[in-house]
């Protein structure tokens, strides 16, 4: 039985593992870098030891600093989590070397699913349908094929090539991400299906010869070839879930497969089903399992690993609809960029659950307020999930979630989950692994353009609420009011692209909004002295306004809008969308002019490789050198047809964020 568990992993895995732990009365050990140590898992393990370093190779990868660590907090058993070394037949074997419970499949089963070559050969042989695959790239003949690492997962590695000119390239940039993601640059080619979907089967195995499908997933919108919508039960015809089962339960028997583990497809147009990968460990994606089947996968997994058997031995009915959306700091519109910071404020509002398989909006979250987005790490903040009788009603009820949540500090994927499942597509099962290039529309902020300056008026009634209600003298006398009005009140801000926002108000002797108006490059008219509106805007009436919530009535709807400040930033939450806002200073300090044409560092990082060289010409688009950071390749291209003035940063330089990259001197159009 096990007593004490080590968790070899991090974050909102960490979390789930623990929760189910503290409920079976099962102690806890966490390990962390020096970049988690005040990371909510690790306070809320029993014990928690240091392993110095932050990176992951540094830390989470050491197999033997993490064995020591067992060692010294008297744990008898390990559970990987996902990621890391979950997938690690080593490890999985070093730990049942020291006389620990390893809480995963054999180490022989993960070296077999882990050469995803030498799987696709086994997995033939035991009739599962496979995809014409090739390992030398001379051998290609049919296009369009996708450049896939053999020992990682996750979208890391993976390239999509139409023709054969890529092809070179591809694999060579697929190599050096799958190198950096898993110490292993092995590759292999397959045919890529246009239109597909991503659908899979979670399975079971236990010591006592038991392998059951637990249900097909449907993940097949994707950004980066990596899930960020995940449901269950995929909406599927019954044959070919009874197909998918089928193959799924086979791929499992066919290593003697023990504990948790998934079974990847790839459904083609015409209904062919087509087997992708094995991954043999716990998925990021389980909750929508746990949801519609009533099971805890983290209590199996540990009763299997105690030598028990499994308390199902079929596939049990589906229950309901859940659908799990991944939350990251990323900002869709730059490409997936990841963000970095402090996170000052994480708030969902209807949560019922968190890390459980209790029915209705769970959350499984590595961060709370305060928390610090590294570049350490993956840019997954959390895990919302929502379950309801219905796909329609899970669908709304997370996307109204994710609408209302309070999410300040750092740019999130949130808008564009939102839109995704509010769209007529996603209702009617009109998804596969291309969605989000059919659908430029989902990546619109909620918030228009058009309603920024309301927002932004509420941000400046907000601040100038907190200077009255800090003021140490005539505190109750509106902001800026005089006896004869001269000029409105002017507070200025950043907004989206870092554009700049001006708003203009006057309050009369009431309080009340006597007028108001903005004026910058998103908005094409400001308040003229004498005017005494802008025709332009709405027309507003201040209803209330406190330090951290303004009510308005616009065009008479009374809209109500929350209002943070952390520092210069102002976070407002409205009806319509959030705005993220940075009030700058009535008298800024002179600053460094960058030379024209310089391309900064979006987030720190390391540049991998430089393509091009000092006095070169290069035309718009063409890549000039590749960014490594939170573990994928970013690539940094020429913004317009210049010349190469400057190359600051050799390949192999570390940079920070904002630092010099590039500087392109733009072509002077013909005279």
């Amino acid at each position: 039985m096990i007593t004490t568990l080590l968790v070899a992993n991090r974050g909102e895995i960490a979390r789930r593992v623990l929760a189910t732990c503290r409920a079976l009365g099962v102690a806890t050990v966490a390990v962390h870098s020096d970049a988690d140590a005040d990371a909510p898992f690790v306070a809320e393990a029993d014990q928690a030891v240091r392993l110095p370093g932050n990176t992951p190779a540094e830390t989470y990868l050491r197999i033997d600093a993490i064995l020591d660590a067992a060692r010294r907090s008297g744990a008898d058993a390990v559970h990987p989590g996902y990621g890391f070394l979950a997938e690690n037949a080593e490890f999985a074997a070093a730990v049942t070397d020291a006389g620990l419970t390893w809480v995963g499949p054999s180490a022989k089963a993960i070296a077999a699913m882990g050469d995803k070559m030498a799987a696709k050969a086994l997995l033939a042989d035991a009739g599962v349908p496979m995809l014409p695959t090739w390992t030398d790239p001379a051998e290609v003949t049919a296009f369009p094929v996708l450049v896939k690492a053999s020992a990682g997962g996750g979208g890391r590695g993976m390239r999509i090539v139409r023709d054969a000119d890529g092809l070179a390239e591809a694999v060579a940039g697929a190599r050096r991400e799958a190198a950096a993601a898993f110490g292993d640059g092995t590759v292999f080619i397959e045919r890529y299906v246009e239109r597909g979907r991503h659908v899979e089967v979670q399975i079971f195995g236990d010591t006592h010869g038991t392998v059951v499908a637990l249900g097909v997933r449907d993940c097949s919108i994707q950004r980066r070839h990596q899930k960020i919508v995940e449901e269950a039960p995929g909406v599927l015809p019954d044959d070919v879930r009874a197909a998918l089962h089928e193959a799924a339960v086979a791929a499992g028997r066919a290593v003697d497969y023990v504990g948790a583990g998934t079974v990847e497809f790839l459904l083609a147009p015409d209904g062919q089903v087509h087997f992708l990968e094995m991954n043999t460990r716990l998925q990021v994606e389980h909750p929508v399992t746990e949801l519609t089947t009533g099971l805890d996968l983290v209590r199996l997994q540990l009763l299997v690993a105690e030598g028990e058997p499994l308390p199902v031995t079929t596939t049990p009915p589906a229950a309901g609809h859940a659908i799990e959306v991944r939350l990251c700091a990323e900002d869709p519109a730059q490409g997936f960029r990841p963000a970095t910071g402090t996170l000052h404020r994480f708030a969902i509002p209807g949560v019922a659950t968190e890390f459980g398989p209790a029915r209705g909006l769970r959350l499984d979250s590595g961060v709370v307020d305060g928390s610090t987005v590294s570049v350490h790490y993956d840019s997954m903040l959390a895990k919302l999930v929502a379950w309801a009788p219905t796909r329609t009603e899970a669908a709304r009820a997370l996307a109204g979630a994710l609408a209302r949540a309070e999410l300040h500090g750092v740019a999130t994927n949130r808008d564009l989950l939102v839109r995704v499942l509010r769209s007529p597509e996603f209702a009617a099962v009109d998804v596969d692994t291309g969605f989000l290039d059919r659908h430029p529309e989902v990546f619109e902020p909620l918030l228009p353009a058009e309603q920024l300056p309301v927002a932004a008026l509420a941000a400046a009634l907000a601040g100038a609420a907190a200077r009255r209600a800090a003021a140490p003298v005539l505190a109750g006398l509106p902001s800026g009011w005089r006896n004869v009005p001269s000029v409105p009140q002017v507070t200025r801000f950043t907004g989206p692209g870092d554009e700049e926002i001006e708003v203009q108000y006057r309050l009369d002797r009431t309080g009340a909004l006597a007028e108001w108006g903005r004026k910058g490059p998103l908005l094409t008219d400001s308040v003229e002295e004498g005017s005494p509106v802008n025709s332009a805007l709405p027309v507003v009436e201040l209803v209330t306004a406190t330090p951290d919530r303004v009510v308005l009535d616009v065009d008479g709807v009374r809209r109500a809008f929350r209002v943070h400040r952390a520092g210069s930033s102002v976070f407002v939450d409205g009806p319509d969308g959030a705005a993220s806002l940075t009030e700058l200073p009535r008298l800024p300090l002179p600053t460094a002019e960058l030379a024209a044409g310089s391309l900064l560092a979006p987030l720190p990082g390391a540049v991998t490789r430089v393509h091009v060289e000092v006095g070169q010409r290069v035309a718009a688009g063409d890549l000039l050198l590749t960014l490594e950071a939170m573990k994928l390749e970013h690539p940094v291209l020429a913004p317009a047809d210049g010349v190469v003035a400057e190359l600051p940063v050799p390949a192999g330089g570390q940079v920070e964020t904002g630092a010099v990259l590039a500087v392109v001197n733009p072509e002077e159009d013909p005279q």
